[in-house]
């Protein structure tokens, strides 16, 4: 049998009147459970509080779309509470081991309220702290969710220009041993200074080149003449010679004045020498690239995350929203046009930049799983009023009337189970907020618009 003694041990009983203790129990049916057995289960309707006196106890279920485990221990007071609106279960509590709980039924809530006014007030700041906790767990999971969806982008991102950059470094020792053979065949042979000069002329004509190179059709055109000019002359084997060539934009008459003064052999190892030369500039310029992306994306995610910078700064809005704009290339590549129109003059805003990003990335990201990966996503900035005005919008299916009053909601989505978990719109209204700004939405089909509004730096105006 449950003593008095035994709810004096639990913190939200400790100091209350004897005769309310009394009372309390007199409502109370005791609870002997065995390791393993429940006492709730997720889905059934939530029609009782629950006190813990002994042993360990857990609580487990799926919470938006995971699995979680909750340890409990004796004190702690579980199940639904006075002005709770749950209505069913959101998981399973059991026993870890052999334990004893008190089961006060729903029922009896508005007599607690009534008998135990104290008591009452302690279990709703419980239901306040439990409340905060779960928000808490929730942004921190939407927080990974979306660094892991990123961070997967940012890996395939990173790993194109690396693989590229990887894949020319290989090639490029393969091309130093023909260049070397070239180089070595040559220099057994005794030529005269005019046709070294004509040889390192025409390596310099080709490898120094820094035209664009020419459109598809003409860049054909050329290849073809050029593999002709060479057939002539007895090279039947240099067609990716000529195709180099032609993407430099070179001419075939140039060929001819090497061919004039040295014999087949010389010409062939001297054409070896500047087709490998001409290739390892080529993957040379390849690297070149390769490692500027590499190093753009870098400096990308320190902008975006405002590593090694103070945490509350004037930030500059389109700096800001194009840092965005690269980290997510990964998603709007795939079939997202983006048509800018920034004000020319800059627009700062005196932020937690990392915080203004997660705004950025939000707003856009859902523009762009609402367009299904394909369509237009329009950005504009101005100022009005001692304000930056930004406005993203898309030309997506729209967002019902009857959801737009909910889309800031807390938990609210309309994404399926696992796809999201309701907190992106409500920590940017939150962060805006934070801001002194505010944020409104327009839709109908085929035009959805976000504009955020934030003050404008003392600086700035």
């Amino acid at each position: 049998m449950v003593e008095i003694s035994d709810l004096v041990h639990v913190p939200v009983f400790s100091g209350l009147p004897e005769d309310q203790l009394t009372w309390f129990l007199s409502q109370c049916q005791e609870l002997r459970l065995k390791a393993g057995e429940n006492y709730t289960r997720q889905g059934e309707p939530a029609d009782a509080m629950y006190v813990l006196l002994e042993g360990e106890f857990q609580m487990r279920g799926e919470l938006a779309g995971e699995n979680i485990v909750i340890p409990l221990k004796a004190g702690d007071v579980t199940g639904v509470l006075p002005f709770s609106r749950m209505k069913q279960f959101t998981v399973s509590g059991k026993a870890v081991s052999e334990a004893r709980a008190l089961r006060f039924p729903s029922a009896r809530f508005p007599e607690l309220v009534q008998k135990m006014p104290e008591l009452t007030t302690r279990l709703v700041g419980l239901m306040s702290d439990r409340i905060r906790e779960t928000t808490r767990f929730e942004q921190q999971r939407d927080r990974l969710a979306a660094l892991g969806k990123l961070s997967a982008g940012l890996a395939h991102e990173l790993n194109n220009p690396a693989s590229a950059a990887k894949r020319a470094s290989s090639q490029l020792r393969a091309l130093m041993t023909r260049i070397r053979d070239a180089s070595h065949e040559l220099g057994a042979r005794d030529l005269t200074a005019e046709q070294k000069a004509e040889i390192d002329k025409l390596e310099a004509s080709v490898t120094q080149n820094d035209a664009p190179p020419p459109d598809a059709l003409t860049a054909s055109d050329l290849e073809d003449r050029i593999d002709s000019l060479l057939r002539s002359h007895g090279q039947n084997d240099l067609w990716q010679l000529a195709s180099s060539l032609a993407r430099k934009n070179f001419q075939p008459e140039g060929l001819e004045s090497l061919f004039a003064s040295l014999g087949a052999d010389t010409a062939r190892a001297a054409l070896t020498r500047i087709a490998a030369a001409l290739e390892i500039f080529e993957l040379l310029s390849e690297i070149e690239s390769s490692t500027a992306r590499i190093s753009e994306l870098v400096s990308a995610i320190k902008q975006y995350t405002y590593m090694d910078q103070a945490p509350v700064q004037n930030v500059d809005i389109v700096k800001s929203l194009e840092t965005t704009l690269i980290i997510l290339n990964h998603k709007l590549k795939r079939g997202v046009a983006v048509k800018r129109d920034y004000e020319k003059v800059p627009l700062l805003v005196n932020s937690f930049g990392s915080e203004l990003n997660q705004v950025w990335t939000n707003i856009i990201d859902n523009a762009i799983d609402a367009m299904e990966g394909k369509g237009e996503l329009r950005i504009h900035t101005y100022r009005e009023d001692g304000c930056v005005v930004v406005e993203i919008g898309d030309n997506g299916p729209g967002i019902p009337l009857d959801i737009q009053k909910r889309i800031f909601e807390p938990f609210f989505t309309t994404k399926g189970v696992g796809e999201g978990t309701g907190l992106g719109l409500d920590t940017v209204q939150r962060i805006v907020k934070k801001h002194r700004g505010n944020i409104q939405v327009k839709s109908m089909p085929g035009d959805t618009s976000f504009q955020v509004w934030l003050p404008l730096a003392e600086s700035a105006a």
